[in-house]
């Protein structure tokens, strides 16, 4: 495999117009699209996810698209080992490739690989998920917090299994979670370059809110009341669908698990800009701008 071949990751928090983008990116460099969005890997939750339309996906070819169940266990190691094969087998007849999403931990076992962490002790294991059944949410989020408060900026404090898998690590070996990550960068056989998306934060805000409001519209409220047997499996405790299944349970109403989407949107955002400030070397372009007016990045991308 030739060295020059590039993977070009378009990044950016949700929103943000990756989609388009990259989509637009794929046409001129006559190449197909991998996703790395780690729930529009699931093909019963479309409307949620901001799944491309039929129109979009029919323009470009798509991989990593929605080849998996809910009731599927796929992690980010299985990614990592799926979409290596599907690069090396795209690189034999391309010489570039884009991929896109905003699940910066999918995207960096792509183009660099998994960090390696120390093994968890059975003890310990037990320990934190006793300490998280007993004191809560809020207690596991005050706990990383005082033994990671670098990794607490950034990871999602209301998934309790993010939490639980941080503090495993911390406890087991004495360091900070976020001090194993980064580190392990495995030997690949491509090049990697990054177009990071902006936007101003009040505009990109606006946009959240407004895509919540076309979800709804296009029937997320009845996609998430048919999956609500289903809620307690790891993708349905995405944004957008939790708050649904608080409102089906009678504990929120439909004004405030709207509301609850929206805001939960944008934190989510505002972490993802936390996590892509860490891409150093990756070409910042304004979102309003379209692939045809960057040519002088494109001329670096090739």
């Amino acid at each position: 495999m030739m060295k020059n071949n590039t993977l070009i990751y378009v990044a950016g928090p949700t929103c943000v117009g990756k989609t388009k983008f990259s989509i637009e990116l794929a046409k001129k460099f006559k190449t197909e699209i991998l996703s790395c969005d780690s729930r529009q890997f699931y093909n019963e939750i479309s409307i949620g996810t901001a799944v491309p339309s039929k129109n979009e996906l029919s323009q470009i070819k798509h991989h990593f698209i929605q080849h998996k169940s809910i009731k599927d266990i796929y992690t980010v190691g299985d990614f990592e080992k799926d979409i290596i094969q599907k690069i090396n087998e795209l690189f034999q007849d391309k010489k570039i490739l884009i991929m896109v999403g905003g699940s910066g931990m999918y995207a960096d076992a792509a183009m660099f690989g998994i960090d390696k962490f120390p093994t968890i002790t059975e003890d310990t294991r037990k320990q934190i998920n006793y300490f998280y059944k007993k004191h809560g949410l809020k207690s596991l989020q005050n706990l990383l917090f005082e033994k990671d408060p670098t990794y607490f900026k950034s990871v999602d404090i209301k998934n309790p299994a993010r939490l639980v898998r941080a503090l495993e690590v911390s406890i087991s070996s004495g360091r900070p979670y976020s001090s194993f990550l980064g580190k392990t960068n495995k030997k690949r056989d491509f090049i990697s370059k990054m177009i990071l998306l902006d936007c101003p934060r009040n505009i990109l805000y606006q946009k959240i809110n407004k895509r919540v409001d076309s979800m709804l519209k296009k029937g997320l409220e009845e996609e998430a009341f048919n999956l609500k047997s289903y809620k307690n499996l790891t993708p349905l405790k995405t944004i957008g669908y939790k708050e649904l299944f608080k409102y089906f349970d009678g504990k929120l109403t439909l004004n405030d698990a709207v509301d609850e989407i929206k805001k939960n949107s944008r934190r989510f955002a505002k972490k993802q800009i936390t996590w892509f400030k860490k891409y150093e070397n990756s070409i910042k372009v304004s979102s309003s701008k379209s692939v045809d007016e960057i040519h002088d990045i494109l001329l670096r991308l090739r």
